[in-house]
């Protein structure tokens, strides 16, 4: 049977949350927990290894640049990917990825090899993350699409604080044990435990012309769809739009695409200096005040504990408000808290302060997962969000250089006042320029919900 359109995503849109969603939900937030995890081992371990190795500063930020030139790499090879072979296939890929690399960061023997290995890792981490936001938008129903995505992120967050809190225990054991942080950041190959459970994305199987395949497994789907919940309502009717152009470069002749795309660029840069520059920074700018490694390191795992909490917030608000204004709301609460926390160093407010940018800011990071692949149809979205993502990672190639830079000629303070700047900006670029997504969202849950009220009548 041949078929011009299986009419993939209004036929997804109207399945009601299942069992196939949720077990979905429990792979991807599996794969975000190590992902979180092993974002954050070098920042956990760094004042550590800067002791053992007597590096400087500077030696971490080299080590830092060169993690988000990876994640930049990683994040634009992930959008082909996705594209090229299936957002099934290329989940498994990078998963895999940055699975290996981080199990080869235990044998590093120098900054320069932690700096290769790094790069590799955090490649892989971007790349997956990009193709599990890419993954969740195309299967979970727009009018709840933020919520579900928020709440893979709530659990999959805790592998910071999970990570911190082994680390905080392994790191201070002896002079090697923090390399066991690496071998834990590495168990996220047991993803591939999930893999015969997940389903290629239907909507990336019609966009390629495989609409067979698409309708086979949209049928599988809904049979277990119907099976949970009895009849499902009528799908919405396809609309004719002219060809779009094939993914590729072409793409950033469409104004529908480009302008997104700097937006969002504009909204990953902002968010990947503002929060990492925190994160990555924190524990070793306390060491180097005068904080010992241990009650740093114990500091940033307590402050850490607000960023699954930050997530739940977020799933609480993200499919009720304007997504655009949350971030905004978000973004401003992170400037203020971190700047505070720049400007104090009794423990209790450090914590406080810390607690609150970690709470804020992971929220705001499962909005932006949200929120970015909504700007774009299917033949745009996976580049577009991993195009924005990427060029954020990019940008803190050069962030750490400047915090250091700011640290060494202007002093501990200026650093924060660099970070809740950055906030800022990004806050008042989503305010003038940001789209508003609500509206789609309602009139697309108005539309699923129509033929059961008939049928009610």
């Amino acid at each position: 049977m041949q078929h011009s359109s299986t009419n993939s995503a209004n036929r997804l849109d109207r399945l009601p949350i299942s069992r196939f969603h949720k077990t979905t939900m429990a792979a991807l937030a599996f794969a975000y927990f190590f992902e979180f995890a092993d974002i954050n081992t070098f920042a956990i371990t760094a004042p550590k290894v800067r002791e053992l190795w007597d590096s400087d500063v500077n030696h971490i930020a080299y080590v830092t640049s060169l993690s988000f030139v990876g994640m930049f790499i990683g994040s634009v090879v992930a959008g082909g990917l996705a594209d090229r072979l299936g957002r099934k296939r290329a989940l498994t890929l990078t998963t895999t990825w940055f699975s290996v690399w981080s199990l080869a960061t235990v044998f590093a023997w120098d900054m320069l090899s932690m700096g290769v290995f790094r790069i590799l890792t955090s490649a892989g981490l971007s790349a997956m993350t990009v193709v599990a936001v890419v993954y969740i938008n195309e299967f979970f129903p727009r009018a709840k699409r933020g919520k579900f995505q928020a709440y893979v992120i709530v659990i999959g967050i805790c592998g910071t604080p999970v990570t911190n809190l082994i680390a905080s225990l392994l790191v201070p054991l002896g002079e090697q044990t923090w390399r066991l942080v690496y071998v834990w950041g590495a168990l996220g190959v047991l993803f591939l435990v999930f893999l015969r459970k997940l389903v290629e994305s239907p909507q990336w199987l019609e966009s390629c012309g495989r609409h067979e395949e698409a309708e086979t497994a949209l049928q599988s789907l809904e049979t277990r769809a119907v099976a949970e919940h009895g009849e499902l309502p009528a799908a919405e009717a396809p609309v004719e739009r002219a060809p779009a152009p094939k993914p590729g470069l072409s793409l950033f002749k469409d104004r529908k695409f480009l302008l997104p795309t700097i937006l969002l660029s504009v909204l990953w840069i902002t968010q990947t200096i503002g929060f990492f520059g925190f994160s990555s920074w924190a524990p070793t700018l306390l060491a180097a005040e005068g904080v010992s490694v241990e009650n740093s390191i114990f500091f940033v795992a307590l402050t850490t504990v607000g960023a699954p909490l930050g997530s739940f917030l977020a799933a609480l608000v993200t499919d009720r408000f304007e997504r655009k204004w949350c971030l905004v709301v978000f973004g401003l609460i992170i400037a203020g808290s971190g700047l505070m926390y720049g400007l104090t160093f009794v423990p209790v407010l450090v914590i406080v302060f810390g607690f609150m940018v970690n709470l804020f800011e992971r929220g705001y990071t499962a909005l932006a997962y949200a929120y970015s692949p909504e700007l774009f149809d299917t033949n745009g979205r996976s580049l577009g969000t991993s195009i924005s993502y990427g060029i954020g990672r990019l940008s803190n190639a050069i962030g750490p250089l400047i915090i250091a830079g700011l640290y060494s000629g202007y002093g501990y303070q200026t650093v924060f006042y660099f970070i809740a700047g950055t906030w800022v900006v990004g806050v008042l670029a989503l305010a003038l320029f940001g789209p508003a997504t609500r509206k789609i969202r309602l009139r697309a849950a108005a539309a699923s919900s129509e033929p059961e009220l008939a049928a009610d009548r």
